[in-house]
């Protein structure tokens, strides 16, 4: 009776594009679980940045202000892989997104030794193989050191292939650390074929199922309207020294006709949650399924997540701008 019901178990899994095979993680109790996903305050955060810096133009832009805000202590960036038009693939993507961390330190004055890490060079095809990348080495180091009570935050903008290969490594780190993605899609929308998300499923898998402490920044329908434009650009961060140049030309550069066309610059939400969740505001909810679709499937015996379901949009853009400004009269 018991294998009758354990194989029409498994068919319902298949049939619904369920995963079959789980992977073990550490066991992290609830209320530890939700005390760590609360915001961690106005001391310097630590935290690391995981980013495919090439892929867009708005990872430029989270690295930027990042690094400019007192309120966080920002020990590693990580070049995490892509594959679209501005790569051959994930390994070239990444490779790319490492020049461009480069670039982005030297415009700031930033020595990138010690502090730069490349990382994954493929997308995440076993589990039970995760790459050892210098990204990952890296993050179990830091992660390592850290503790529930003084977890080391990490914020995550491309595929979350680094953190997941990190996770798999070595899953005890999941009890040290909070990962604030930006990736997916709002948990009602019907599919989640998000860039971040539909590039390494599997990864993508690990985060939603290994309990470690998560903040999810929903892109479409909720970090869409983080958006600018050419004139904002051009008043606030040109003319604000090298950087500032530099990100408004990227800015300009992306699209040719400028008329009555705004741009979304994604990545810098997920650096302004970790600054300040009131401009942010979520909620506590079970963590969803993810099925072989590219869909969510719900259970509310798993456990939780936290989930933005608001962008304020106006305090972020003038909380950079301030500091934009204050870098650049250094």
């Amino acid at each position: 009776m018991k294998s009758a019901l354990g194989f029409a178990l498994f068919l319902v899994m298949v049939i619904n594009g369920l995963p079959v095979m789980g992977q073990d993680y550490p066991s992290i109790s609830e209320g530890q679980r939700i005390k760590m996903l609360k915001h961690p305050g106005n001391r310097p955060v630590r935290m690391v940045f995981d980013t495919d810096t090439y892929n867009e133009i708005d990872d430029q832009f989270a690295l930027v202000y990042a690094l400019i805000s007192p309120e966080l202590d920002v020990k590693a960036v990580y070049a995490a892989p892509f594959k679209n038009s501005r790569s051959t693939g994930p390994r070239n993507g990444m490779e790319k997104s490492y020049e461009e961390i480069l670039r982005i330190l030297d415009k700031l004055d930033r020595s990138a030794e010690g502090f730069a890490f490349k990382g994954s060079t493929s997308y995440l095809a076993n589990p039970k193989s995760p790459e050892r990348s210098a990204a990952a080495l890296d993050l179990i180091k830091r992660a390592t050191k850290s503790g529930p009570d003084d977890p080391l935050y990490v914020a995550a903008v491309g595929a979350i292939t680094n953190v997941s290969n990190a996770i798999l490594i070595d899953p005890s780190i999941i009890k040290n650390i909070v990962v604030v993605w930006l990736g997916g899609n709002g948990h009602n929308w019907p599919h989640q074929r998000e860039f971040n998300f539909r590039q390494d499923l599997n990864a993508s898998r690990v985060i939603f199922d290994s309990g470690v402490p998560f903040v999810q920044l929903p892109c479409t329908p909720v970090v869409t309207h983080f958006r600018t434009t050419v004139p904002e650009m051009e008043r606030y961060v040109g003319g604000r020294g090298p950087i500032g140049d530099y990100l408004l030309d990227i800015f300009k550069r992306y699209k040719k006709d400028h008329f009555a066309w705004s741009k979304v610059l994604w990545d810098m939400t997920a650096i302004a949650w970790v600054i300040n969740d009131s401009w942010l505001p979520s909620d506590l909810v079970h963590s969803p399924i993810v099925t072989d679709n590219y869909t969510l499937s719900f259970d509310n015996s798993r456990h939780m997540i936290r989930t933005v379901y608001y962008v304020n949009r106006d305090p972020i853009f003038r909380d950079f701008f301030t500091k934009l400004e204050k870098q650049s009269a250094k």
